[in-house]
């Protein structure tokens, strides 16, 4: 008897990890999460996935497992949708003579500053930055560059520690949280300090070496850099485009990337398309890739993975919005709802929820934030932005404060 052909994914993440399931088992592939915590992805028995718990940061335990399902599955392919894991999984492709990224490639790139140096070398246009080690470095380096600057770890994922300070009072709160044991190092800290490159924000959505397409992002507030809102394509003339987009190329070819995903994001300043950061992965939630152009990015990411010819054709041309659902105040959320609602307006491709009433809500200025989204298409901007205003306005909630212990009253 055949064995069943499994598709290994190492961890998981809010956004793409359920689309990644789906899309394997929509190719015939029997779905293994590998992961160091399974029971944090609520999703996985409600999805009946199979997960075994592996320590994902030690190469050699991860090789024993993978060589122990072998002997009841054929392991079609190995990948995540987890950024901080696919320096990983490029190795245990290498080992296991799989199609995966180059694991080295992936490794410089997920090091942000070493990112900045081999972009810089190549000549590609990026904010000023420099490397700091503790708090008088931090400081002499926002000095060298000029107030504001972006504060940010050298490694690290989805906006986490990343800050706008725009005074040394914001410096040296942000030194405090860095360097005081607030903030989770999983290494020694290096943390890079940056020009504040302003302008409109795009993102550059690349495939193996093709451009598949480039969107526009809003962030919520500052001095944090929490996404809003997207449109894809983003409303930009043709001569934008083809800088993003080349500038967007240029990259692959200074980091060593081109293989699968990648995900740039920019600005646009008044010198012209700045990059602000390449990320070795899909961008997260890719359905509104989908919903404009009919390409599904993790269906076709698999593909490749697991050695199968991809088709990234486009099918249609709409226009794809989303808007992420962001508290405004910390405390204890007595209810969500409109959701239902919000889902049933014509246009409206999907609404999600990532939390649940009772919840204490603790806002960390990253993507952990995110309350849930709301995705909307049609044939035209304005039609697309109508629609999605619409729904996001059906959904309400209310967060009770947490009760200030210990406050005295001045008036």
């Amino acid at each position: 008897m055949a064995k069943k052909k499994a598709l290994i994914l190492l961890e998981d993440s809010i956004f793409n990890g359920s689309l990644y399931m789906e899309a394997a088992r929509r190719l015939g592939l029997h779905p293994i999460t590998l992961s160091a915590d399974p029971a944090r992805y609520e999703h996985l028995p409600a999805e009946r996935i199979e997960a075994f718990c592996v320590d994902t940061d030690d190469l050699d335990v991860l090789i024993r497992e993978c060589s122990r399902l072998i002997t009841t599955y054929e392991i079609a392919g190995i990948t995540s949708s987890k950024e901080s894991s696919y320096a990983t999984v490029g190795k245990l492709c290498r080992h296991f003579a799989l199609p995966g990224p180059n694991p080295e490639s992936v490794e410089r790139c997920c090091d942000k500053f070493t990112q900045r140096q081999l972009l810089a070398e190549a000549g590609v246009s990026i904010p000023t930055y420099r490397l700091a080690e503790n708090a008088a470095e931090l400081e002499r380096a926002a000095t060298e560059i000029g107030l504001p600057v972006i504060v940010k770890p050298a490694v690290g994922i989805g906006s986490i520690g990343v800050r706008l300070c725009r005074d040394v009072d914001e410096l040296a709160e942000h030194a405090t949280y860095l360097l005081g044991g607030k903030h989770i190092w999983r290494s020694s800290p290096k943390i890079l300090v940056e020009e504040f490159a302003q302008g409109p924000h795009y993102i550059a959505h690349i495939m193996g070496n093709e451009v598949i397409g480039i969107e526009s992002a809003e962030f919520g507030p500052p001095p944090h850099f929490v996404f809003r809102e997207g449109i894809f394509p983003a409303p930009l003339g043709d001569h934008e485009h083809e800088r993003i987009a080349h500038v967007s190329l240029s990259c692959l070819g200074a980091l060593g990337l081109g293989w699968g995903p990648t995900c740039i994001e920019l600005r646009w300043t008044k010198h012209g398309p700045v990059v602000i950061e390449v990320n070795p992965r899909l961008g997260a939630a890719p359905q509104h890739i989908q919903l404009a152009y009919g390409v599904d990015l993790i269906t076709e990411h698999i593909k490749l993975v697991i050695g199968e010819e991809w088709n990234l054709l486009r099918r249609h041309s709409r226009i794809a919005a989303w808007r992420n659902l962001l508290p405004d105040r910390d405390g204890i959320l007595d209810w969500i709802h409109g959701d239902c609602l919000a889902a049933e307006v014509p246009g409206v491709a999907e609404v999600k929820l990532h939390v649940k009433p009772k919840k204490p809500i603790v806002r960390k200025g990253d993507y952990r934030d995110s309350l849930g989204y709301v995705m909307a298409v049609s044939p035209n901007l304005p039609q697309t932005k109508a629609i999605l205003q619409r729904a996001v306005d059906l959904v309400r909630w209310s967060i009770t404060p947490f009760p200030t212990v210990g406050r005295v009253d001045t008036t």
